[in-house]
Order: structure tokens, then C-alpha cells, then sequence
């Protein structure tokens, strides 16, 4: 599966019908897999206390008829309709909610170091519209006056965020479990309790343990998988229809809903919180929306997907409306001649489906990540074909385990049934919230309709939160558990972030400092190119004076470089690089900026320091930053220094070429020899002893302009520079709470923080710097 560019392919070309229908039989296997396996459990656990006290097919065609509306009214209506619109650059999910507010809001505060240039790229879009209602102008003014407004926001997101995150805890347990429940049928008691429980935890092992071998490599035979265990549901269905009641088709009206609510009593009610897992796998839809269309997803789950569901419930209701006081399950009503081949092709399904729910965990925490809302962590790009397509391998152990212990401590369909129920039914309630808020900040639409879907879409799904609360005891307290951990981990980090961004900030040194030095900073200038890394977007990193003050070396060329992230998706390359000048040219000082969206990809480490002195060289080629390659001046840096959009890509700009040749080595004079230590043997002064050295050479384009000498001097000594090789230094704080600080913080800041930083990867591990070349600083900062 191709899928390259799925995130750009909603808004910069229209797709032919080929394509879209490409796409939509590829997403069948990538989006449904979990979907599709609801079947298996929903009427299992819905009828779980109490399998033998249904006599009348009332209780059966009720269920039916909420599972039917349940189906059509959130995933087609709410997420086919009406969320898909929402996308972020073709991008969805809450994260991609959330960043469109911050966009059209600005309530973004989480990303600190936010540019007014960061508006000026391509993709970041903001819907507009000529006459902004006054009242939703207001709403707008209100949310971005109160920060109390703002940190709401963000814990709903992160919360949302946390469920996803246990959904890909207990998914797979879930669903796995649920389909090698068949066996229980097809051999005796004796050797089922001998065989389920230990087969279930072996096929979890194996799924997570081929997790670093990347879903491309198996993904062609995801599609296969799901269509065929699509098509054997909804014929097993067709068939229960015809053969045990046809007369089921009445069910699917509303009335059978109103029956079974008044007739029910407090069971009854705790069976909705079963309902509501036939809807489980449905926010993929809209989270997994940057490989595909939105019109190929539509096409997928209106056409194929929607129909085969309902199907299979109404086979079930078939069979168990004439089978009254047996077992209930999906199992039951296949019949006994292809028991075995639907148990195989169920666990695939199980399978398919679990994958796709891991993979978008790592997606999920890869964004986390990238905006500062999760510890770092290493992240492998497992495929260069399809962009959100990651690796992360200490939260797959972490799952794997968690997992694990969920299938062993539960071995129980229904309560993981009910765990997971609690965690889907909360992603797509604050998906609701979220909604309503872009409708009004992003779309101008009129407030009434915001309140009207809010309200309907709230209302049923706040049933079901609801429901689901009632199982607390039943199972769906472990969801609340996980996704507490998930979310303090997650708030702890950014909250600790944030203080050591503003610690950074208050400390920083004003550039006259720096300037007042002279070009040689009244430091010995050595051969090669210093990065120093900051957070910093303006001003000198305290970091920095400390060490010129400790240390009387520098590099000839000084970079301040800062990487960040912005509330985008994805940042074009051309887009990416500001590069601006801090003093006069003599002192060869520069900053450069590096951005980069919550799902780009970081190059590698070669490709980045190309792309990097690529970008300084052709900003100096440039002459006058007005000139330069990009977009024109974007940001004045405390008012002396011009940041300039810089693409390191661009075709018409300074390539670089590096090499390296082998330069003998002279044979030492006798007198040489004995003046070295010892322990160096004469052998390894041989003239056969060669030794590496970089020859840089930059590829100017063809351009009627001529450089001045000034120019071509710098240029040269950019090019010697980076033959010389590149050193980083990095400034790492302890940050700790300040005497006085309430209990909170210093709980948050001096335990919380200070454990996930020591255990946590370092930093520059999350950079695209070789950490051989690299100087770390330690300080310690009080917030």
C-alpha cells in the first residue's frame, strides 16, 4: 500500500475515481479491521448476567434496533458526514481538532515558542469567511481571554488523547479473546480452559513482538482479510435470516427501543454499555484520515462495510430470537460445517484489527510527543512509503505488558468488553465537544447548530458514557485506571516543559551582551561549526554565556539552532528553515529555526546538517535578507535581527558536495618521535597510514547577480567550517520547584517531572545531531 502524500491528497489535487476507489478498497483493510470485529462480542455482552431469562424475542429485537440507530446515527451520520469535514491538512484525529482551534483561536499556549512567522506557511490555514458573526466573534474573544477556558481545552484533548491511548491496551485483548472464544465450541470443556486463555497470550505476544517489522511489509493482506470476513458475516447473516426468521427486518424500527427501555430495569441499562461496543473502531475513521480521502472512506463504509454489519446483527437476532435460553454468541449461530474455517478467518480479522489499533497508538504518542505532551521516547519511521507508518519501541513493550496482564487478570470477555467500552464512548464524546467548538471558531456556523449537535450526538453518547459508568465495578474501572496513568504521565511532562520554557526564557541574555564582545567574542575562534541548541526563538540561551565565560574556545561559525514544533501536520520542505544573522558578518554568528509539523518525519543526521549549512549558505549567498529564497522576511528578532524563510530544497539555490580523500601521512622526523608519549607504538607512524579527510564544495546557481568579496569570503569560510566538522552543545536543566511553590507543584516538578526526565531518552537523541559531536550543560533553574 502506497499511501505517500495521504495527507496532502485531500487539498492540493483532486484524485480520479480510480484512485478514490483504490483507497477506499485499501482502507478497508488499514480504518475497519476493528470495526468489523464488533460482532463477535456485542451480543455476548450484552446478554452476559443473563442469557437464560429472555423468553420473548422483545429483549432480542431491541437490542437490534439500538444496535442498528447506534450504527447509522454516529459512525454514518455523526463521522461520515459531518467530522470528516473537519480534517487538519488532511489530517484527523483530536490532536488535529485541537490544533485547528489553536490555529483559528489562538489558544495555543501548550507550543510556546509559536512565531508570528509560523502563520505565513502554506498549510497553515484558517478557515475564514467575509462577516464573522458577532457571537461567535465573542466566543472567540472570551475562550482567548481566559486561560482558565484554555487549560480546559487541553485537558479535554488530553484526555481523549489517554482513552485512545488504553483503547490500544485493551483492543487487542478484546478482540483476540473474542475470537478464539469459538473454540469452546468446536472441542470439549476439558481441553478448552487448557487451550483458550494460553493461545490468547501467545498470539498477543507474537502480534506485538512483529511490530518493528512495520504494517507495510503484511499490509497487502490486511484488505484480503477484512473483505473476506466481511463477506462471512454478512452471508452467515443472510442465511440465519432466511432459515430462522425473516420476519426480523421489523426490529429495525424505534418502537422495539421504546419496549425494551420500559420494560427493562437496572440490567437492562447496564446492557447499553454492551450496545455501544458494535460502534468500537469507529473514530478510526477519522484518526487514520491522513493516509486516505475523505471520499474513499465514505465510499468504503457506506458501500461495503455498513451493509455487512447490520447483516450479521440481524442474522444473530435471527437465530437467537428461535433459540431462547441457550448460549448466546456470535459462534452459536454459525453453523456447525464452517465452525472451524470462521474461527480462523476471525482471528485474522482479530488480528488485523488489533494492528491497525497499535499502530495508531504509536501515531497518537509520536504526535503527543512532537507538540511536548510526552516524554521522549524513540521513534522509528518503519516505512518511507506511508508517512504514519511508526515504531516506538518502549510503548510497545509497555502495551504488550499491560495487555497481558488485562487477558490473564480478566480471562474474561465482558469485562474487557466493558473496559473498552468506557474508553471508546469517552474519545467520541470529547470528539462531540470538540466539534461544536470548530463549528463555531473554525466553520462561522451559527451557534444554534453547534448547540443542536452537541446536543443530539451529546445526548446519545452521554447515555452510553453513562452506561458504561454503571459497569465500573464489572470491568470499566481498568480503563479509568489506565487512562489516568496515561493522562498524569502526559500533563506532568508538558506542565514540567512549559516551566523550563519560561525558566529559559526569564534567563535568557540580552543580545547586547553579546554583541559588546566584538566579532571574536574575546575568545580564541577554532575551525569548525558550533550549534547550539535552545528552545529560544529570540535572545542569547543562558546556557551559552556560561560557557564562553568557563571555556576561552569558541567555533569560527556560531549557530543558535532551534528545532521545534508547530500546529501543523506537516511543514513543506522549502517551508522549513529561518535563517538570520545576529551581529555584524564579521562575527559569523546565525540563527536558524527549523520547523516542524506533528507528523513530519526527522531526517537523518547527514541530510539534516546538509540541509542546515545549505540553508546558511544561501541565506549569505542572498546578499540582503529581503532577496533571499523563500518567502521574504518573516520575524524581527528583538528588533536586530531579520529571520528569512530559507529552502534548503530549493532547485534554483546552493547545493552542497562533500567527499572525503585520503591524504597520506609524512613520516615523523626521529627527533618527532620521541616527543610523543610512550604508549604509541612506531608502527602506526608508517607513510602507509592514511587518514580522512571532508572536502566541501558548494554548487552555486546560475544567477545574474555577482558576490561581492565580502560574500564570497563568508561563503569560503562556511565551506572550511564545515570541512572541520560540527560540535553541539546542549543546555539540559533540572528544573525545580522555588521555596514557597504550593504542594502541587512541587509534587508535579521536583518527583513527577525529575522522574520522567532521568528516565526518559535524551535530548539529543530526539534531534537529528550526531550525539558523538555532542557537549551537554547541565544547570540547575528554579520555577
Amino acid at each position: 500500500m502506497d499511501l505517500e502524500g495521504g495527507s496532502h491528497r485531500n487539498t492540493i489535487k483532486k484524485d480520479s475515481w480510480m484512485t478514490v476507489l483504490t483507497l477506499a478498497y485499501q482502507s478497508l483493510g488499514v480504518v475497519y479491521g476493528d470495526l468489523s470485529a464488533s460482532p463477535l462480542y456485542v451480543y455476548k455482552s450484552v446478554f452476559a448476567e443473563d442469557n437464560e431469562k429472555i423468553t420473548t424475542n422483545e429483549e432480542i429485537f431491541g437490542v437490534l434496533s439500538f444496535v442498528f440507530w447506534t450504527i447509522t446515527l454516529i459512525p454514518l451520520i455523526k463521522y461520515v458526514f459531518v467530522v470528516l469535514k473537519a480534517d487538519d491538512n488532511g489530517e484527523g484525529g483530536i490532536f488535529a481538532l485541537y490544533s485547528k482551534l489553536c490555529r483559528n483561536s489562538r489558544v495555543g499556549w501548550f507550543l510556546p515558542n509559536s512565531q508570528v512567522a509560523d502563520e505565513k506557511i502554506s498549510t497553515y490555514k484558517k478557515d475564514s469567511i467575509t462577516c464573522q458573526p458577532s457571537f461567535n466573534a465573542m466566543v472567540k474573544a472570551t475562550l482567548e481571554k481566559h486561560k482558565v477556558l484554555q487549560i480546559v481545552l487541553l485537558i479535554l484533548a488530553l484526555v481523549g488523547t489517554s482513552m485512545a491511548i488504553c483503547d490500544g491496551v485493551l483492543s487487542p485483548a478484546v478482540s483476540v479473546y473474542s475470537a478464539i472464544s469459538g473454540l469452546e465450541l468446536a472441542i470439549s470443556k476439558h481441553h478448552h480452559r487448557y487451550i483458550e486463555h494460553p493461545l490468547a497470550c501467545f498470539i498477543l505476544v507474537c502480534l506485538f513482538a512483529l511490530q518493528h517489522y512495520g504494517t507495510h511489509r503484511v499490509g497487502f493482506l490486511f484488505t484480503p482479510v477484512v473483505i473476506t470476513w466481511l463477506l462471512c458475516i454478512s452471508g452467515i447473516g443472510l442465511y440465519n435470516i432466511f432459515y430462522w426468521n425473516p420476519q426480523v427486518y421489523k426490529a429495525l424500527s424505534p418502537y422495539y427501543m421504546y419496549i425494551f427501555l420500559k420494560k427493562s430495569q437496572r440490567g437492562r441499562w447496564m446492557s447499553l454499555g454492551g450496545i455501544l461496543l458494535c460502534i468500537r473502531g469507529s473514530e478510526a475513521m477519522f484518526a487514520d484520515l491522513g493516509h486516505f480521502s475523505q471520499l474513499s472512506i465514505k465510499i468504503a463504509f457506506t458501500s461495503f462495510l455498513y451493509p455487512s454489519l447490520v447483516l450479521a446483527y440481524m442474522g444473530q437476532a435471527a437465530y437467537l430470537s428461535k433459540h431462547h435460553g441457550k448460549p448466546i454468541g456470535f459462534y452459536v449461530s454459525v453453523p456447525d460445517s464452517i465452525r472451524w474455517p470462521v474461527i480462523i478467518i476471525a482471528v485474522l480479522a482479530a488480528i488485523v484489527g488489533s494492528q491497525a489499533i497499535i499502530t495508531g497508538t504509536f501515531s497518537i504518542i509520536k504526535q503527543c510527543h512532537a507538540l511536548n505532551c510526552f516524554p521522549r521516547v524513540k521513534i522509528v519511521h518503519t516505512s518511507s512509503k506511508i508517512r504514519g507508518q511508526v515504531y516506538i519501541p518502549e510503548v510497545n513493550w509497555t502495551l504488550m505488558v499491560l495487555c497481558l496482564a488485562v487477558t490473564i487478570g480478566f480471562r474474561d470477555t465482558t469485562a474487557m468488553a466493558n473496559a473498552s467500552g468506557l474508553a471508546v464512548i469517552t474519545v467520541m464524546l470529547i470528539t462531540t465537544i470538540l466539534m461544536s467548538l470548530v463549528m463555531v471558531l473554525c466553520w462561522y456556523q451559527s451557534v444554534f447548530f453547534a448547540i443542536c449537535f452537541i446536543l443530539f450526538f451529546g445526548t446519545i453518547e452521554g447515555l452510553y458514557f453513562v452506561a458504561s459508568l454503571v459497569r465500573f465495578l464489572n470491568g470499566a474501572w481498568v480503563s479509568l485506571l489506565l487512562a489516568s496513568v496515561f493522562f498524569v504521565i502526559m500533563y506532568t511532562w508538558h506542565y514540567g516543559s512549559l516551566m523550563k520554557y519560561e525558566s529559559d526564557f526569564h534567563n535568557k541574555v540580552p543580545l547586547d551582551w553579546l554583541l559588546g564582545h566584538g566579532p571574536s567574542l574575546d575568545v580564541v575562534r577554532v575551525k569548525g561549526i558550533g550549534l547550539v541548541h535552545t528552545e529560544l526563538v529570540s535572545g542569547i540561551p543562558a546556557v551559552f554565556s556560561h560557557f564562553v565565560t568557563n571555556v576561552p574556545a569558541f567555533h569560527q561559525t556560531l549557530v543558535f539552532l532551534c528545532i521545534k514544533s508547530v500546529h501543523l501536520p506537516y511543514v513543506l520542505p522549502q517551508e522549513r528553515f529561518l535563517v538570520g544573522r545576529i551581529g555584524q558578518k564579521e562575527f559569523r554568528i546565525y540563527r536558524c529555526i527549523v520547523r516542524y509539523g506533528y507528523r513530519d518525519i526527522h531526517k537523518d543526521n547527514i541530510e539534516f546538517e546538509k540541509q542546515l549549512v545549505c540553508s546558511i549558505a544561501e541565506f549569505i549567498r542572498s546578499g540582503r535578507e529581503e532577496q533571499a529564497v523563500g518567502v521574504g522576511v518573516l520575524h524581527h528578532d528583538d528588533n536586530r535581527i531579520t529571520l528569512v524563510g530559507i529552502s534548503s530544497a530549493h532547485t534554483e539555490g546552493i547545493r552542497i558536495w562533500e567527499d572525503e580523500e585520503e591524504e597520506p601521512l609524512r613520516v615523523p622526523s626521529p627527533g618527532e618521535i620521541r616527543e610523543l608519549q610512550s604508549s604509541i607504538k612506531k608502527r602506526e607512524l608508517q607513510p602507509s597510514v592514511v587518514q580522512r579527510k571532508k572536502r566541501v564544495t558548494f554548487l552555486l546557481p546560475e544567477s545574474p547577480r555577482i558576490m561581492d568579496r565580502d560574500t564570497q569570503e563568508e561563503l569560503s569560510e562556511l565551506m572550511e567550517a564545515r570541512e572541520a566538522g560540527m560540535s553541539f552543545i546542549l543546555g539540559d536543566s533540572n528544573v525545580r520547584a522555588k521555596r514557597g511553590s504550593n504542594w502541587i507543584k512541587k509534587l508535579l516538578i521536583n518527583h513527577g517531572y525529575d522522574f520522567l526526565s532521568r528516565n526518559s531518552r535524551s535530548a539529543t537523541n530526539g534531534l537529528c545531531i550526531p550525539s558523538a559531536s555532542t557537549l551537554e550543560v547541565r544547570m540547575v533553574c528554579h520555577v
